[in-house]
């Protein structure tokens, strides 16, 4: 037995090859499917042809505005940059995010009432009413809940609700009603004519969501790296509403910026006409005492020295009056920082340069702008106010520190100032007393003359800036728009294309991945240790005999090798051979190989007989045409007929014998296991070459390992697509224990084109002018699903 297994290893060895990675038997594979992908594709295009029909064009909206930009305009001054005593310091960067701000967009969806939508239902079809309803709902009281309604234009007075049981109800305009959405009413416009027995579709959202859909939508982006000029665009498949859109938005950003401006001018202005109408009066004071000083002393004249003296000293109390005026613009700030009060005015930083200070403050600004935005919609108590007002904190701490800083700064200066003025005052001790005196008061007078000339100066300079209005931004390009977006068709396409090809093979893989049918040896080799010794592919004719004298086609000649390889597996033995033919299951084609095996052997001119031992489901009887009332081997085993009296030749195939099950009978497992079957087998082995077993599925019954006793050789059947994966434990199993002997497996039904794997046979080589092809990949086509 040891040389026959090497002999046989040597022999099976182009199995293989047929193994290995083939791409062809893959495509074939697929294509054994070719309706399934037909379908598939013709669904894919139809859904994509219905798609492109009842999409509704897309318009892409874009605006263009040039915004000022301090970093990157350093070089360029403004007309009125000498008197810009409010000039601001502004980022783009930070006004792009402006722009797509959600409290910027919230104010743009509640103006335009964008939450709140309109269409026409035309069957399945609807058409966006942005600006031409019939109907306008006004919302009295907002509820907490998103939905739809849909009404019926009944006449001019009246419209018709679809309630939630689907029925319709009248009502009459500009009545209220109430239910989750709030109180709401609606109102008829001009366009009420044209829409009467037309159903409209109204839908409510929340006004949040609603502005977070269109901040997502909505793209901000500089047109180049070394411009200021901001590019909006928004898409929309309504050009109108995405114009009004960007339009609304750019008036609110250029509204908010003018607010803030005119709020840090009206503040400086309110600073300086206090101080101004302080400074009138301390002015008109100093100036009378002066009247008086001369007139009652009758001074005309100073001398040289004493003027010296009184120019350096009035350059010194001017640079100190500087100083004074800082240190009281810092008081002011001081005191507004300190208190809790007057939260809607904001100091001004009038004669301190420090862009930092001056940074800090117009972000308070800013942040006291949006409470007060805020505040107006919302209570005090709304958990929105938390980040503003701890921001708010925040910046008053930074500009307290910054201004501990620079009054600290300012008092140094001003020691050093008074200082200054002690020494010019020991230089005119020698002045007459009454000259001094008036040195003093003529001091004084021009202190405030010169601050009250500077005051009014720069309240000027602010009322030009604050009447004029400049435009800090300049708008490019209204909103406008193009033609629709191209559909991407080819897109569309291709996407059609790879879903329809892609489910089909992602369906054919699944299937493949999971199934738990045998669809290559190597399935069979990754469990059992056992050769496969055949490859038999599927015959679909319904004839079951496939061996014909002088026929040469793809199945005889597995068949023939299949009888050559009995030779090497029974060690060249010549007359007696018993070879067992089973399977695990029925219908994996043991009695179609066991007929056609025998077949074969009796054409090569070996006698041959064949034993029909599945006495349950005997088939081997109608295959060669054979009398079932003729007594066969339950009849002989039974001792109801003699040898001679069982033994037919077979009338369909020359030199062939065969013994039949013969009667029906209850207990074919006792019936097999009398010495009358082994009586049986020698006498056989005497009298044939060849004695062919055709026995019962192994796995349902114990029939096979009854009769594997006399046997040299089993064949075991394996049928792609058939046979189950756990059989192969099963045949593992029996291996170990050896209750069959000599197995080797034939691999039964291949069907190539269907599972992509199998021999590729060339039908013009195996000619047969009576048979098609077995390789034609439409010869089975009913058989594929």
């Amino acid at each position: 037995m040891t040389t026959q297994q090497a002999t046989l290893a040597t022999f099976t060895l182009p199995q293989a090859k047929r193994e290995s990675f083939d791409i062809k038997n893959i495509i074939n594979k697929y294509l054994y499917h070719w309706p399934l992908f037909v379908i598939s594709l013709s669904i894919s295009i139809a859904a994509i042809i219905f798609y492109l029909k009842i999409a509704k064009p897309v318009y892409e909206v874009n605006a263009t505005i040039v915004i000022k930009d301090e970093k990157k305009n350093q070089n360029q001054s403004s007309p009125l940059h000498e008197i810009d005593a409010l000039s601001s310091s502004r980022i783009i960067e930070n006004e792009i995010e402006v722009f797509k701000s959600k409290q910027l967009i919230n104010q743009v969806v509640g103006e335009l009432l964008l939450n709140i939508g309109y269409q026409k239902i035309d069957g399945p079809f609807s058409q966006e009413l942005y600006n031409s309803a019939p109907v306008k709902l006004t919302v009295v009281k907002s509820g907490n809940a998103d939905g739809t309604l849909l009404i019926t234009i009944k006449d001019k007075n009246s419209f018709l609700i679809q309630m939630p049981d689907k029925t319709n109800q009248t009502f009459s305009f500009k009545d209220e009603f109430k239910n989750k959405f709030g109180t709401w009413k609606l109102e008829p416009t001009d366009k009420l004519d044209a829409f009467v027995g037309k159903q409209i579709k109204i839908s409510i959202t929340d006004p949040e969501n609603t502005a977070l859909q269109y901040q997502k939508k909505l793209s901000v982006a500089l047109s180049n790296k070394l411009s200021t000029t901001v590019i909006l665009s928004i898409d929309d498949e309504i050009p109108q509403r995405g114009k009004d859109i960007l339009n609304r938005l750019i008036f609110n950003y250029n509204l908010t910026g003018t607010m803030q401006r005119n709020r840090e001018a009206r503040n400086t202005l309110d600073f300086i006409d206090k101080r101004l109408a302080s400074l009138s009066t301390e002015l008109n004071e100093a100036e009378k005492g002066i009247e008086v000083f001369k007139s009652a002393r009758g001074l005309t004249d100073i001398s040289s020295n004493s003027k010296i003296s009184l120019e350096n000293m009035q350059t010194n109390d001017a640079r100190l009056n500087e100083v004074n005026v800082q240190l009281s613009v810092v008081q002011e700030i001081e005191k507004y920082i300190n208190s809790a009060q007057n939260r809607d005015k904001t100091p001004t930083t009038l004669g301190i340069d420090d862009p930092a200070l001056r940074s800090m403050i117009e972000k308070l600004a800013q942040l006291q702008l949006q409470r007060e935005r805020l505040l107006a919609t919302t209570p005090e108590t709304n958990p929105d106010f938390e980040p503003i007002n701890r921001q708010i904190v925040t910046t008053k701490a930074a500009i307290r520190e910054n201004v501990g800083s620079i009054r600290a700064s300012l008092q140094n200066t001003q020691r050093k100032l008074l200082s200054f003025n002690q020494n010019f005052e020991s230089s005119i001790k020698n002045i007459p007393t009454q000259e001094r005196q008036y040195i003093s008061i003529k001091r004084q007078q021009a202190i405030k003359e010169t601050l009250y000339t500077y005051l009014l100066q720069k309240r000027e300079e602010i009322s030009v800036s604050y009447a004029s209005k400049l435009a800090e931004d300049r708008i490019v390009d209204h909103a406008y728009s193009g033609p629709a977006k191209q559909t991407q068709r080819s897109m569309a396409f291709a996407g059609a294309l790879l879903i329809g090809l892609g489910l089909p093979i992602g369906l054919i893989y699944v299937r493949g991945l999971f199934s738990a049918k045998i669809k290559n040896i190597q399935e069979i080799k990754d469990v059992v240790d056992l050769a496969v010794v055949a490859e038999l592919p599927l015959e679909k004719s319904s004839a079951t005999l496939k061996i014909e004298n002088n026929k040469a086609t793809a199945i005889a000649e597995q068949f023939r090798s299949l009888r050559l390889k009995l030779s090497y597996l029974s060690g060249n033995s010549t007359t007696g051979r018993v070879t067992l033919v089973t399977s695990s299951v029925p219908g994996e084609g043991k009695s179609f190989v066991s007929s056609n095996l025998a077949v074969s052997l009796a054409l090569s001119g070996r006698k041959t007989i064949i034993l029909e031992l599945d006495l349950r489901k005997p088939k081997l009887s109608s295959i060669f045409a054979t009398d079932t009332l003729m007594p066969g081997i339950s009849d002989y085993l039974n001792g109801e007929a003699s040898l001679e009296n069982i033994i037919k030749q077979s009338v369909t195939e020359s030199g062939l014998d065969l013994i039949s099950s013969g009667e029906r009978i209850p207990n074919p497992s006792e019936l097999l296991e009398t010495p009358q079957l082994g009586y049986l087998i020698e006498y056989l082995r005497s009298n044939y070459d060849d004695i062919i077993i055709d026995s019962p599925p192994v796995h349902l019954v114990s029939d096979a390992m009854i009769i594997s006793r006399f046997a040299d050789i089993t064949l075991y059947m394996i049928r792609q697509g058939v046979t189950e994966k756990a059989e192969l434990s099963f045949l593992k199993e029996i291996q170990e224990q050896k209750n069959l002997k000599n197995v080797n497996i034939v691999f039964n039904g291949i069907q190539r084109l269907k599972y992509g794997y199998g021999y590729n046979y060339n039908a013009n080589y195996y000619y047969d002018s009576k048979h098609k092809s077995i390789a034609s990949p439409f010869s089975d086509f009913f058989g594929r699903f």
